[in-house]
């Protein structure tokens, strides 16, 4: 092992020499004994990198005994290598007098220190910072390591690295001050948020090169209060309207925190600042126009608040606000500083593809930007409007509501050739959010006023509406003294359209039919609907003859075909009319008066029009009465079925079913017509109800024959139109075969043509769940009405039944004995059995006969019989076919 005894000269030689060598060993040994005092590590390596001494420190730093490292190779210690840098002595040394010995053989000592790790035993590393000298002593070349250990120091310089790093990433700001509260430390978003550098901001108060024109000096200055511990508070927040260095203002939530060192010691004043301008725009924005819109306010003053707000956050724009009509026409809401000169101009102008920057936009539903409002074509037709004003670009946007509907546009107007700035940007983002909900208010409003008091439909005033214009007619009409006419009007058949074409088409009827009517009263006339085909006119400075001219104009104009689709609907009308002051003083005297004519005209044929006259009071009240008791009579089970018997075979000889045919007896009008009270019974709701019991007591009663052995083929009733709109029909019919013990076959469904060529799904649906149920189909009265041979082979009917009309006029009608010949044809060529009602003379026997008819059926074969005289007459006919 190599020593350093070149360093420090051993004892011995002449005394002289010896003085001289022992003064040497004397320093070598204050050397040492300096180096074990010192506080970083110190390693000494010859000339062949072994390590000749390392003192006490460098132990502890690396974790080794010097008898550990000694003559080792130095890189042991170094595995990265080390040189002298050839500078000065470590500041750790300077000073001491040991050191008195070396300066005539050092070449340089090394100041300028060199991150290294060190690696111990352990397995831990630490970090020192490197200072390295060379010297020479009696012609040897060493070399001193000075390491100073720093991890702990580098720990901390990464962590506030890392927290630099942090904090300038930060999209908040950040302002670091001394106790003082002047500025010492800006991040980079205090740059990009107010536009100032560190240098331009450093030793200055806080806050003090951010305030502007509105910003509130009491609070500002209680910030500073508080960077300058006064008073003495750790944490203090607030919301703080500042300008940028370009002088725009900016909203800031400024939070303020004290930093103290480890022993609780105040030491700066951190400042935190969020831009919260979005935030405090829409805030008092909102609360503006909300308390506009609380106090309800009309639209165009809350819009002129919501302008006015916006220009005061942003001076250089000029904003407005317009609405989009029904109609798709521009009408302004609000626009501050454009002169209504102006604005009047421009209202009622239609959107479209090149309607400048905001119809432009509500035609295409999206931003439109016109920088250059002189050249560009989109401002051609309006460009003189506003140029004059100074403007020169224009951004315009689409309001829009929750359906996606453009209802107006939000714009901003310059003076210079550019758009908005992302400032701007926000600020049209808040505003487009009012401007919605206020318009979406006021379409609600609209909506609820149309609900309130228009008809759904037709878009006419409703009852409501229609009465309350009434009331205010009629009393004008009371103090002017002048007539006025209440006309009702109810479409002829209308049930009959619903039935065969759908309510869908039905209900283009009724719009084409309140057009229609429209365009033939007089301007302040005023026409409404009031429920289902029924609609209502009145007409104020109106007389007789003039009501009686404007009912012939009324008829006329639904008299012309109604085209929807591929279906032409020729559609009449009946008309009631009352007079002010003579058929009543009051609206709804007036109402019911006009009703009483209007059925009186509708009893006369259809197309026609009736005044009231105080008779005709006495048949709506007969009807009145009539519907109670038939109510009273269905629910006491006063009704009967009669049965008409039907004939087949050879010669219409043998029984092949019967129709059960509905009568009231009245306990005073005697015997009603079927023709009156199942009409009453269908405009009262009482139908479904009655073919319900007739199904049923038709059933029970042909169970029971067959019970008591009376040989009844089959069984036929007539069900309404309306049954067929019945979803739970077929399961009615299936579970009453059921209960009285009968086959699908044994009943016969018999149905109008207007039920089965129906458009309704609904309806097509049933017919199709009956004839899968089992139950025969029979077309009643084929020939009349809407028939159409050329659906006719797509229905799963079994029979048609031929309408008596035709039978009635075969004894003296070629064209009706033609058209009957036609019609056996086509049932024999359909495979539909056809039955001929209304058989009343030998004549009309035969030629059916002659013609191949199936089955007959009237009053010259068999009348309708109650149940028990039907069961004696088959009972007859069975004992005298056996004779």
């Amino acid at each position: 092992m190599r020593t350093f005894a070149g360093v420090v000269p051993r004892s011995g030689g002449n005394t002289e020499k010896a003085g001289e060598d022992m003064s040497n060993a004397d320093a070598a040994e204050i050397l040492v004994q300096v180096l074990a005092q010192v506080p970083d590590a110190v390693v000494l390596v010859d000339e062949h990198d072994e390590v000749g001494f390392i003192n006490p420190a460098a132990e502890v730093l690396w974790g080794l005994t010097a008898s550990a490292v000694q003559g080792r190779h130095a890189g042991a210690l170094f595995p990265q290598g080390f040189r002298a840098s050839g500078e000065r002595v470590p500041a750790d040394l300077a000073g001491h007098a040991a050191l008195a010995v070396l300066p005539e053989h050092i070449d340089g000592l090394g100041a300028s220190a060199t991150d290294v790790p060190i690696e111990r035993p352990d397995g831990a590393i630490r970090q020192g910072a490197l200072s390295v000298c060379e010297f020479d002593v009696a012609g040897r070349r060493f070399r001193a390591a000075f390491v100073k250990d720093v991890t702990d120091q580098q720990r901390q310089r990464d962590e506030w690295l890392r927290l630099a790093m942090v904090v300038n990433s930060s999209d908040n700001g950040v302002i670091v001050a001394g106790l003082d509260g002047r500025i010492s430390f800006v991040n980079a978003a205090i740059t990009k948020m107010l536009g100032y550098e560190l240098d331009e901001v450093a030793g200055r108060r806080l806050f003090e090169s951010f305030v502007g024109l509105h910003t509130d000096a009491d609070a500002v200055e209680q910030l500073h209060r508080i960077a300058e511990r006064q008073p003495l508070v750790d944490a203090f927040r607030h919301d703080v309207l500042l300008y940028t260095k370009a002088g725009r203002p900016i909203w800031l939530c400024i939070g303020m925190t004290v930093v103290r060192d480890d022993a609780n010691q105040p030491v700066n004043v951190l400042a935190v600042l969020t831009d919260i301008t979005l935030t405090k725009m829409h805030e008092e924005l909102q609360q503006k126009v909300l308390d506009a819109m609380a106090r309800e306010l009309p639209a165009a003053e809350v819009a002129r608040i919501l302008c006015v707000e916006v220009e005061r956050i942003a001076p250089e724009v000029t904003a407005s606000f317009l609405r989009v009509d029904a109609e798709g026409r521009l009408f302004t809401l609000a626009a501050p500083r454009l002169p209504q000169s102006v604005t009047r101009l421009m209202d009622g102008e239609p959107i479209g593809p090149c309607a400048g920057s905001c119809g432009t936009a509500a035609w295409r539903g999206e931003p439109v930007a016109v920088t250059d409002i002189a050249t560009d074509p989109l401002w051609t037709a309006y460009r003189d409007l506003v140029q004059p004003l100074g403007l020169a670009a224009c951004w315009s946007y689409p309001v829009k509501g929750t359906d996606g509907t453009v209802l107006g546009t939000f714009a901003f107007y310059y003076r210079d050739h550019h758009g908005p700035v992302a400032f701007h940007q926000s600020l049209v983002e808040i505003g487009l959010s009012l401007c919605a909900l206020l318009l979406e208010r006021e379409r609600t409003r609209a909506r609820i006023h149309q609900l309130a008091f228009r008809d759904t439909l037709t878009g006419l005033p409703n009852r409501t509406m229609l009465e309350a214009e009434a009331e205010g007619l009629l009393k004008d009409a009371r103090n002017d003294g002048w007539d006025l006419a209440l006309v009702f009007i109810d479409l002829d058949r209308f049930k009959r359209v619903n039935d065969t074409r759908g309510h869908a088409t039905g209900d283009e009827v009724l719009c084409e039919t309140g057009r229609r009517f429209k365009s033939v009263l007089r301007e302040g006339d005023l026409l409404g609907r009031l429920a289902g085909d029924e609609f209502v006119a009145i007409l104020p400075h109106c007389g007789p003859q003039q009501a009686q001219n404007v009912a012939e104009r009324l008829l006329a104009a639904i008299a012309q075909p109604v085209v929807v689709g591929s279906a032409t609907i020729h559609a009449s009308a009946s008309v009631g009319i009352a007079m002010f002051p003579v058929d009543g003083p009051d609206v709804e005297t007036l109402l019911r008066h006009a009703d009483i004519a209007m059925y009186h005209s509708k009893g006369q044929g259809p197309g026609g029009y009736s005044f009231f006259r105080a008779e005709m009071n006495r048949y709506v009240q007969e009807q009145a009465l009539l519907e109670a008791d038939l109510r009273v009579a269905l629910q006491r089970d006063l009704l009967t079925l009669c049965y008409q018997p039907q004939f087949g075979g050879a010669n219409a000889q043998e029984l092949d079913g019967v129709e059960a045919l509905l009568r009231w007896q009245h306990p005073t009008l005697g015997a009603v017509s079927p023709a009156r009270f199942v009409v009453l019974a269908e405009e009262c709701g009482l139908i479904g109800e009655l073919d319900n019991w007739v199904m049923e007591q038709a059933c029970r009663q042909l169970a029971d024959w067959r019970a008591r052995g009376v040989d009844i083929p089959r069984i036929s009733i007539n069900l309404s139109a309306s049954d067929f709109r019945d979803c739970m029909l077929a399961d009615r019919v299936a579970r009453t075969l059921l209960a009285h013990g009968l086959q699908p076959r044994d009943l016969t469904l018999e149905m109008t043509e207007s039920v089965m060529l129906s458009d309704e799904p609904m309806v097509a649906s049933m017919i199709a769940d009956l004839h899968r149920l089992g139950v025969k189909l029979s077309m009643d009265d084929f020939g009349t009405g809407y028939s159409s041979l050329g659906v006719l082979h797509k229905l799963p009917l079994d029979e048609l039944k031929l309408d008596r009309s035709f039978v009635r006029d075969l004894d003296h009608s070629d064209s009706a004995r033609a058209l009957t010949a036609t019609v056996l044809r086509i049932g024999e060529m359909l495979r539909m059995k056809v039955v001929a009602e209304g058989v009343e003379t030998d004549t009309q026997r035969q030629f059916l006969l002659d013609h191949g008819c199936p089955v007959l059926q009237g009053y010259l074969l068999g009348r309708p019989m109650p149940a028990d005289q039907l069961e004696t007459w088959v009972r007859g006919v069975s004992v005298s076919s056996h004779a």
